[in-house]
């Protein structure tokens, strides 16, 4: 097939070179908003008197045609094109004749391409953002469902301070509301129009840039022509803040893997959302939260790789920057596809209550509250600190809890002990006492729990 841009060279590339040139492979995916785009260049074209406006219907119709045939199947993308730019110009124009090659007046494929990603990546974030509010929707679910379930809270993987399980959800369900506040911030900063800026230099036609960005639904346009073609920083924004999911989920994702284990036994996946081995007829394995935990390397991988290639580009446009596509797109389907399995898995999971509270009561984490009980009689803490450790000592080498050593063996520690120790020392009583904003008392929990509840209502996804 003759190269549409041959002129100044033959276009007669070498086969193996043509193959590395192409993109089309996996720029077709953006045939919707190449398509879109060229709509409302024609639209421009004509409001400007660049093109007449019998012209501008006909490319309109024409690509509506294609864009028709592409979407119901009666068309094929030709991968013999270079890229899906020039595939849609080439069915236009063997549809249209002449007029078909005055579509691409007063445009570049630098700003196309520049058009088209903003385009995709748009739709992209509302769909992500959708599914980000269905995984806090089955966080919420969780947390409303055991809201005053005990576990132990831990630092250093250590047993640490009773906190209500609800509590620890609520933490994952606020990370996630952060990523909704930086995806629709990447949003804002994305949806600037490139279109018109041409190759690098703008066009000496009388173009009305601000008209296509407003056919498109953007909220301006780029003000620098070389910026405009050449930026990609909404693509690292978008991969960054991806990544920024991803660690999330992962988390979440590594603590199911130990709650589910035999050690812990705090929670089960369901059958849906694990797999078994192949030799070893009891195991039931948490695959899908694994695999959750893996693909995050994949995604920083695809951030780390397009800011090594963008790293020493000149301006304005280089192929260089065909590699953003690639990197991007796989970002966007690996986090998709997570959180696609992310939300259900955790709507759908077991909470082991008795065992949660079990290992809250074997760890001794409320030798804090036994401190703060001496301090409140008059004790100074560093002498109340060592003074329970002791005691949390004597319980390990008799094989208790603090809630069952007798009352005696207290006071031959301090006389400060009296029968009211053993209500200060209860779990719940431990829990309910962290009164402050933010802390694990149920009644803190509640007003998370409405806090999250009122700002998925403010957000506008599309699921």
């Amino acid at each position: 097939m003759a190269k549409m841009w041959a002129g100044r060279t033959a276009g007669a590339v070498d086969p193996l070179a043509d193959d590395f040139n192409s993109s089309i492979r996996f720029d077709c995916r953006l045939y919707r908003q190449d398509i879109t785009g060229s709509m409302a260049h024609a639209a421009m074209l004509s409001a400007a008197g660049i093109l007449s406006q019998q012209e501008a219907d006909q490319l309109i119709a024409g690509l509506g045609g294609i864009l028709q045939d592409l979407d119901s199947g009666a068309l094929a993308v030709d991968y013999g094109c270079e890229d899906i730019h020039m595939f849609v110009e080439q069915v236009l124009t063997d549809r249209l004749g002449d007029v078909g090659k005055k579509l691409h007046t007063a445009r570049s494929r630098n700003d196309q391409v520049a058009l088209d990603l903003r385009l995709y990546l748009r739709e992209q974030i509302d769909q992500i953002r959708g599914l980000i509010c269905q995984a806090i929707e089955a966080l919420l679910t969780q947390a409303e469902e055991h809201k005053s379930v005990i576990m132990p809270g831990y630092t250093h993987l250590q047993r640490a301070q009773p906190i209500l399980y609800s509590h620890h959800i609520l933490a994952y369900a606020m990370m996630l509301l952060r990523d909704l506040s930086r995806l629709a911030d990447c949003r804002k900063r994305l949806n600037q129009s490139p279109i018109g800026c041409c190759a690098l230099a703008g066009t000496t036609y009388p173009t009305d840039r601000q008209f296509e960005a407003r056919q498109l639904g953007f909220d301006g346009v780029v003000r620098n022509s070389l910026d405009g073609v050449s930026d990609r920083d909404f693509c690292l924004e978008l991969m960054s803040d991806l990544s920024l999911v991803m660690m999330h989920l992962s988390r979440f994702s590594e603590e199911l893997i130990l709650w589910s284990s035999w050690e812990f036994q705090f929670i089960e996946l369901t059958d849906a959302y694990t797999t078994g081995s192949s030799i070893m007829p009891q195991k039931k394995n948490p695959d899908m939260a694994e695999l959750i935990r893996g693909k995050t390397g994949r995604v920083y991988g695809d951030l780390m790789a397009l800011l090594t290639t963008l790293k020493g580009l000149p301006l304005a446009y280089n192929k260089d920057m065909q590699e953003d596509k690639e990197a991007v797109f796989d970002a966007v389907d690996t986090v998709k596809m997570c959180l696609q399995v992310f939300a259900p898995m955790v709507a759908s999971m077991k909470v082991k209550a008795e065992n949660m509270k079990k290992a809250a009561q074997g760890g001794f984490i409320n030798a804090t509250d036994l401190a703060d009980y001496l301090v409140k009689k008059g004790l100074p803490f560093r002498s109340a600190y060592k003074l329970s450790g002791q005691i949390v000592a004597k319980c390990i080498a008799e094989g208790l809890v603090l809630e069952t050593l007798p009352l005696e063996d207290y006071q031959s520690f301090s006389p400060l002990f009296g029968q009211d120790l053993y209500e200060h020392i209860d779990l719940i009583t431990c829990v309910e006492k962290r009164i402050s904003e933010g802390g694990t008392s149920l009644a803190s929990v509640e007003s998370q729990i409405a806090y999250v509840r009122r700002a998925l209502q403010e957000q506008e996804v599309t699921v």
